[in-house]
């Protein structure tokens, strides 16, 4: 990590993911309530979602104040500094409302553009990731200090375990379930966790061979997918495209490129 700049921006995620994990799990009210609602009534965002990302944003402008913002909740600065923060407060909302462990503060800094360092916490699992641009993975939980991630050594895709996720929109949703069934056959098996950076993290730790999902923000990946790809991962969209809305496709090297394949085939990124 020869930038300087670089460990003190992992530095600042790291803490910043930090203390809002901490909000969020140790502050999460009883009598928690949606807040509002964004693409449909059961997209939803709570009051912690939006405590969380005021904490971020704080913490990070207190220490570099010329940064811009790009945050889920509505923080959206353009800076100065060359240095902008993407940010996910809460990602897997609705798991949070129920009570569910699968959910994660996810925190990235891109430098003109490019992402070059991501924090992934994961409070109610005890792990938090990371990656800095060409310093590998790494991941602290109950084990002893760092551990350095690697993705899994790729299986035919008939024994490959993929994650995928669901619209909030009843249509695209639909479809969304259309294109799962024609997979499944193809797969050992398809899991939904219901965070997007969660599971671009454990496809990092080689806990998945795969990772789709069709209509995710910036704010959904931009941590996971640096520290996916400093696994070992590759991630991508639609055939020689980048990830998008349209579709982020995620894989071991031998299961990304077929699984994008049939992601394609099976028009997983229309409706």
């Amino acid at each position: 990590m020869t930038d300087p700049l670089l460990p003190e921006l992992l530095r600042l995620a790291q803490e910043a993911a930090r203390r809002a994990g901490e909000l969020l799990r140790d502050g999460r009210p009883a009598d928690l309530a949606v807040a509002a609602t964004k693409s449909s009534p059961i997209d939803v965002v709570t009051e912690m979602d939006i405590a969380a990302e005021k904490l971020i944003t704080d913490v990070i402008s207190d220490h570099r104040p010329d940064d811009g913002f790009l945050g889920e909740e509505g923080a959206s600065s353009e800076g100065s500094s060359g240095i902008r923060w993407v940010i996910d407060p809460l990602d897997g909302t609705v798991n949070y409302l129920y009570g569910l462990p699968t959910w994660s503060v996810s925190i990235a800094a891109e430098r003109d553009g490019e992402r070059i360092v991501g924090v992934v916490a994961a409070p109610m699992r005890g792990e938090t990731f990371h990656a800095v641009l060409g310093g590998g993975a790494w991941a602290t939980g109950a084990w002893e200090g760092e551990r350095r991630l690697t993705v899994r050594p790729a299986p035919p895709l008939d024994q490959a375990l993929v994650s995928t996720g669901f619209n909030y929109v009843a249509e695209v949703k639909a479809h969304q379930a259309e294109v799962a069934r024609q997979l499944i056959p193809l797969l050992r098996d398809i899991r939904r966790g219901g965070s997007a950076a969660v599971d671009l993290c454990d496809l990092a730790a080689g806990r998945l061979d795969g990772y789709y999902e069709r209509g995710l923000n910036a704010w959904d990946v931009a941590a996971g997918d640096l520290i996916a790809r400093e696994a070992g991962a590759l991630t991508g969209g639609r055939p020689g495209e980048r990830p998008s809305r349209d579709l982020t496709v995620a894989g071991t090297p031998g299961v990304f490129e077929p699984l994008q394949h049939h992601l394609e085939t099976f028009g997983a990124w229309h409706d």
